[in-house]
């Protein structure tokens, strides 16, 4: 398959076929993130990806699963995302889900209706990287909204009848105050956003990023591995949307917590405290990864 530059997809999409229809992120603007700074935003010709999906009907034959690349997606106009989304159905008789990154920005840009359009034609799953609920911290990250739009594109996706999938970024604010903030305003958004999953993943600071240069020059601290796992307790602890599949074993995480919520609330929070109290072994900071 053809791909330019280095490709990035979710843990939970290793089985999909990914087909880049755009290249890098739309925004990649934030702070923290490091994934996209060596591509420049732009989308791939139609010609070339529907070249794309031929090549890998020949390759595969069937395939049940397919993630559009890169960072931003959905930023396609929506002529070629209904022509992409035909053209895989048509393609692959097997396919059953079809899944993208989405960004607040550009899920705003398109009208509930258009969402509804996509979700008809067979775009099933939205991952939304939500970071915060936290309007000043969002601001701070430059994610490109604040807290009230945030909010208002993860329930776009999810009243279009989407499976919206969304990240957020434990540690991200430092220690302190600005730390439960950060974890408290999380809960509130998330509960009134509704996700059906909800990735909680841990900061690793990237070489070269801006938030990166703010810790080498003394204008971020970190939070230390025990405040990671207070974050991560905060945020079970409140979060009431029922059912929730909760997933926080990235290898960025110090503790790896997997399941569902209500129903392994109460085992989550032993199994934190047990690490909290020494009782129970994390992950080492040098295994770590992104």
């Amino acid at each position: 398959m053809r791909y330019e530059g280095t490709v990035y997809r979710p843990p939970g999409e290793w089985r999909s076929y990914l087909l880049q229809v755009t290249v890098g992120c739309s925004h990649n603007g934030c702070t923290f993130c490091g994934m996209y700074k060596g591509k420049r935003f732009h989308t791939r010709p139609l010609a070339d990806i529907l070249e794309d999906i031929q090549m890998a009907k020949a390759q595969y034959g069937d395939v049940d699963r397919v993630f559009l690349c890169d960072g931003d997606a959905a930023a396609l106009p929506m002529e070629e995302l209904l022509t992409i989304l035909k053209a895989l159905y048509d393609a692959f008789p097997g396919l059953i889900k079809v899944t993208s990154y989405a960004g607040p920005r550009t899920i705003l840009d398109k009208t509930p209706e258009q969402w509804r359009a996509l979700r008809a034609a067979g775009l099933q799953r939205v991952y939304l990287g939500v970071e915060t609920g936290n309007d000043a911290l969002l601001r701070a990250i430059r994610k490109g909204v604040g807290a009230r739009e945030m909010l208002e594109a993860g329930k776009r996706v999810r009243e279009a009848g989407l499976d919206l999938w969304v990240m957020v970024i434990l540690g991200l604010a430092g220690p302190g105050e600005a730390s439960r903030r950060h974890i408290l305003d999380t809960v509130d958004m998330m509960n009134e956003m509704k996700p059906r999953h909800l990735s909680a993943l841990s900061l690793m600071l990237e070489e070269g990023t801006p938030l990166w240069r703010d810790w080498r020059a003394g204008r971020f601290t970190p939070v230390t591995a025990r405040e990671s796992l207070q974050e991560a307790r905060l945020l079970i602890e409140g979060l009431d949307v029922m059912p929730l599949h909760f997933t926080c074993d990235h290898a960025s995480n110090y503790l790896p917590l997997k399941g569902s919520l209500p129903a392994e609330r109460e085992n989550f929070l032993a199994a934190i405290d047990a690490a909290l109290a020494g009782e129970r072994g994390i992950r080492p900071e040098w295994s770590r990864g992104v």
